[in-house]
């Protein structure tokens, strides 16, 4: 490391200069082959109907359209995708027998431009047979409800009872029992840069080349290689070097992938298609919905025995990869921050008529932790601790890590206590509590609230297999999955400077920028001196099945590869200064850029003077030593396990923490909840570039505040969707955006180079949380306690006229009503 030390300073993003001058290049900006032509897709106007056939006539007949296809074409063509679960969900690129969501693909036309294979599609008719749809999960499961899939037999895709533990025992012997019902809302991402895909046939190499903004090529290499009858070598994934966005949402663009690859091979020329934002709300991807029930067994002094969860996750029309990651994705994490050892989770996965679902920022966690904050909070009602107290009395200690969860999750490293105690010193919340305090007895409503996180980063892609049955797993012909890895490469040219080639396809992180600070400070240079190039092609990178930027696995284990490539670089420059100077290589040492003895003074070489040499005399290299001043490293955790048989798995590699307080005032004339204070700090491990680390958290805030106060996909009862615009689906803006405190404690990971964890997910995990547990606070004279997001005007105010008409106006000291007592936000 030179002296300098870049990794922890600010260091100016080396992306913004392009991006702000216009001069990024996103998968629009790219027809990579001449020729291309236009797709539109026809979607399907009914949630649920049978499809009875196609007219093309009209469609093929408009000048400039070449060609069109089906579902016919796709179920004739194609395979249906691979599915995380037994039951037998055929799931094609677009609707082969019948519509199961507004929006579904069903037929596409391609022309030379796009506004006529608009055109033309809207000349386009399909015969449908409109069929009873279902929005509700719990509904979807009643005995006469209508079936999607009659394969299936029923909506339910999947099912799980996981028991880690001795739960019943715990509540048998509870002092305290809750319960609580829960809803969490289906929403996006909304990424300003919409879907894109370009895809093209060679038929003398017989390789389909995919351009698109995928944030892969993660598993869906493999999964849309099956389904288009590829071998995995002769379909080549290429990703720009520009992403506008992704938040998990691009995960879920692999379907189109294959239907463009599809429409350019049946018609013969390059596609391209790019999502227009209807069609990107009507049908692309979004979170869960989630209808909860929570149970809760503790002593009368606040001591967590145990929990009980059962869950709905909508999946909606279909469940797909990676899928049914909404219920096991924080598997390793499901206690959270506390130490309680008994857990009952029964996770359903229910299939309706609304659109899919996949990755969105903070996977599950967001409904985990609205649920488990909103217990400890009911837990401290109950038995009149301050709710801070409770949560003090359940962390894990610091002297318990690496700590190993009851459901199989490895803490790698961490200071709960340290952490909270930094955010309630940062909010000053024992001030915030007498301010509480005057703020009642002058009859408004403040209210504060708390929210703990563990932060999980890096999926292990072993966790996946949790929704499969133990038995099922057992078979001689099941193959265990498991693992986290990246690769980088890092080279230096012949005048000493530095190139490093990674595939991470960053949606906007900072990649480059993080990556020459990493490689400066390896090799003793300026950031400057680096030059990064990180773009994704499954032909020319190397890469595995968990490669790609998702789970915030870029910090932990992108970073951990570069590094290593770096470290390997030094090792040969080394060596070949031992030759050079025919000393032992173990009487030298690289620092501060250069090769020099260990101990005191003597002739050094400079990366420039090796680099010269190496690469215009090779005669000079040791003997045995490859020509070329370059290393590549593949990083990966050997923490990453398959599931084993008693349904644990250590679901992510690395481990955070956040600790959070609001403060908040809601009006009750208006419903308006105004955010007095925000505070949050992180446990990330190192921080490599603060700036960029706080960007992260804003984002991320922002993302949960979306889901708890705004936005929602919803539908009416036949499946309609509601809010397929920005004037129906309402997204935070800056004015919206709350000043923040941010505050970091560093523990660093052991497992990994830097010791740093992930943070993309940040604060989208715990804001829904916080706010929600800081309105109950300050409605909790009313009796109002909110189970339901996202916490609109319209029903807050609704709440609050109901309630207002039983309860008194707050006042010192009124007494918070016993838990389940309350009104909750339906």
């Amino acid at each position: 490391m030179s002296a300098t030390g870049w990794i922890g300073k600010p260091v100016r993003r080396v992306e913004d200069a392009r991006l702000l001058t216009g001069r990024g290049r996103y998968i629009d900006d790219h027809p990579p082959v001449a020729n291309v032509h236009h797709a539109a897709i026809v979607r399907s106007p009914h949630a649920h109907a049978r499809i009875r056939g196609y007219d093309l006539t009209a469609a093929l007949a408009v000048d400039g359209v070449v060609g069109a296809i089906t579902g016919e074409d796709v179920l004739r063509h194609t395979k249906p995708f691979g599915v995380g679960v037994t039951a037998p969900v055929h799931y094609y690129c677009a609707a082969t027998d019948k519509a199961r969501f507004v929006g579904e693909p069903v037929a596409v036309v391609v022309a030379k431009s796009r506004y006529v294979a608009e055109d033309a599609a809207e000349l386009v008719r399909v015969s449908y047979e409109p069929l009873r749809a279902v929005v509700d999960p719990e509904r979807a499961l009643e005995p006469d409800a209508p079936v999607l899939h009659d394969a299936v037999g029923t909506n339910l895709a999947g099912h799980r009872r996981l028991v880690y533990g001795d739960p019943d025992r715990a509540f048998r012997e509870a002092d305290v029992v809750l319960e609580e019902r829960f809803r969490f809302p289906k929403y996006g991402s909304t990424p300003i840069e919409t879907y894109g895909v370009i895809a093209t046939w060679d038929a003398f190499e017989g390789v389909c080349t995919v351009w698109s903004n995928f944030m892969g090529p993660f598993i869906m290499h493999p999964l849309t290689a099956r389904v288009l009858g590829l071998p995995e070598n002769q379909l080549r994934f290429i990703v720009p070097p520009d992403i506008g966005g992704s938040f998990g949402i691009k995960t879920s663009i692999y379907p189109y992938m294959a239907l463009i690859a599809l429409a350019a091979r049946l018609c013969g020329v390059p596609v391209k298609w790019i999502e227009d934002r209807r069609e990107h709300l009507l049908a692309s991807s979004s979170g869960t919905d989630r209808v909860a029930y929570r149970e809760l067994a503790a002593k009368k002094d606040g001591t967590i025995l145990g929990m009980r969860f059962r869950w709905l996750d909508n999946v909606g029309g279909y469940i797909r990869s990676p899928e049914p990651g909404c219920s096991f994705r924080p598997t390793g994490n499901f206690v959270g921050p506390y130490r309680f050892q008994n857990l009952e989770v029964d996770a359903s996965i229910v299939m309706t008529n609304k659109s899919l679902t996949g990755p969105n920022r903070g996977y599950a966690c967001g409904h985990l932790y609205f649920e488990s904050e909103g217990m400890i909070d009911r837990l401290a009602d109950k038995v009149g601790l301050d709710p801070a107290e409770v949560r003090r009395r359940n962390l894990v200690p610091s002297d318990a890590f690496p700590y190993r969860t009851p459901t199989g999750g490895l803490y790698d490293s961490g200071d709960y206590q340290a952490a909270f105690d930094k955010a309630l010193e940062l909010a000053k919340y024992t001030e915030l509590r007498r301010e509480q305090a005057r703020a009642r007895a002058a009859g408004r409503y403040f209210g504060i609230g708390l929210a703990l996180a563990v932060d999980p980063s890096v999926s292990n892609m072993g966790y996946v297999a949790t929704a499969l049955d133990p038995q099922f797993r057992a078979k001689p012909e099941y193959l265990p999955k498991s693992g986290a890895v990246d690769s980088a490469t890092v080279k230096v040219d012949p005048l000493g400077r530095v190139i490093a080639i990674l595939g991470t396809t960053p949606q906007g992180q900072g990649h480059q920028t993080i990556v020459s600070q990493i490689v400066a400070d390896e090799l003793g240079l300026t950031p400057e001196e680096i030059t990064v190039v990180d773009e994704m092609d499954t032909f020319t990178r190397v890469w595995s099945i968990s490669s790609g930027t998702y789970s915030s696995r870029f910090g932990s284990v992108g970073t951990s590869a570069v590094v290593l490539a770096a470290r390997k670089l030094k090792g040969k420059l080394v060596e070949y200064g031992a030759h050079l100077l025919d000393v032992p290589k173990e009487q030298l040492t690289f620092r501060d850029g250069a090769i020099r003895p260990r101990t005191g003074k003597g002739p050094s070489y400079s990366i420039k003077d090796l680099a010269g040499r190496a690469h215009w005399n090779t005669e000079s290299l040791p003997e045995g030593m490859e020509p070329g001043l370059q290393a590549t490293a593949v990083f990966g955790f050997t923490v990453s396990k398959a599931v084993d048989a008693e349904d644990r798995v250590n679901s992510s590699n690395t481990y955070g923490f956040i600790a959070e307080v609001m403060a908040v005032e809601v009006d009750p004339e208006t419903a308006t909840i105004k955010i007095l204070r925000y505070v949050t700090v992180h446990d990330a491990g190192t921080i490599i570039n603060p700036m960029i680390a706080e960007g992260q958290i804003y984002g991320g805030a922002l993302h949960g505040l979306g889901g708890a106060l705004y936005e929602e996909l919803a539908y009416d009862e036949d499946g309609q969707l509601l809010t397929g615009t920005f004037m129906d689906y309402l997204v935070p803006t800056a004015s919206e955006a709350p000043t923040i405190d941010i505050a970091h404690v560093v523990s660093p990971s052991p497992l990994t180079p830097l010791g740093s964890k992930g943070l993309g997910e940040s604060s989208s995990m715990t804001v829904p949380a916080v706010i929600a547990n800081a309105v109950s606070d300050a409605l909790a004279p009313l009796g109002i306690r909110i189970t339901e997001l996202p916490m609109t005007p319209t029903k807050l105010w609704k709440t609050i006229e109901q309630a207002g008409r039983s309860h008194a106006a707050p006042r010192a000291g009124h007494p918070r009503p016993e838990p389940n007592s309350g009104t909750p936000l339906r």
